[in-house]
């Protein structure tokens, strides 16, 4: 059995970036149930996607949230085994975390600020992850991905790329309760 969990890379889920307390426990509860169910089988490795950083996160010298999401909610779910950056299509995968979020320009508080488009670009993301549509996900828009502050594209377009069979999807968390589209869900698939 392969199993696929798609999880934002919000820095509120880095234990350093949460303030007092956790702004957003039912993304936290949604991230943290969906990735102890993926390892709960002790797998012997977890291929990981993310999306690179940009050249302006880059120079400015942002942190590269989505590995370190990755091994925070690794490490929370008491996975021990190897983590692989990556996978090649035809590659045989068992056990993959992808880390990606949808628009950043869904509110006039948003990171971006707002950007209409946002809506209707989160909305065919969602869609295509709902349907485990992997040409959907391969054909996402990088431009307008980046127009929309989407960092997730690219992580996303290699999960389409995987073309895993999905039997089962499993929405556990949709929502922008920062300006910023995250989603939790989970493929069970058959090989």
């Amino acid at each position: 059995m392969v199993k696929a969990v798609v999880v934002p890379s919000a820095p509120l889920l880095l234990a350093e970036y949460a303030a007092a307390g956790d702004p957003a426990p039912a993304l936290t509860a949604a991230c943290t149930g969906a990735v102890e169910w993926l390892v709960q089988r002790r797998p012997p490795l977890v291929h990981v996607l993310t999306s690179p950083p940009t050249g302006e996160e880059r120079a400015n010298g942002a942190p590269d949230l989505g590995p370190r999401v990755a091994e925070h909610l690794l490490r929370r779910a008491g996975f021990a085994g190897e983590v692989v950056a990556g996978a090649r299509p035809g590659e045989q995968v068992e056990t993959v975390l992808v880390v990606a979020d949808g628009s950043a320009r869904r509110g006039e508080k948003a990171p971006g600020h707002l950007d209409e488009r946002s809506f209707a670009f989160d909305a065919a993301v969602e869609e295509a992850l709902m349907l485990a549509d992997s040409a959907a996900l391969e054909s996402l828009d990088v431009r307008l991905g980046a127009e929309l502050l989407a960092r997730g594209v690219p992580a996303l377009q290699a999960l389409g790329a995987l073309d895993l069979p999905v039997e089962q999807v499993d929405l556990d968390y949709a929502g922008d309760p920062f300006g910023v589209q995250y989603w939790v869900v989970r493929w069970q698939c058959v090989l």
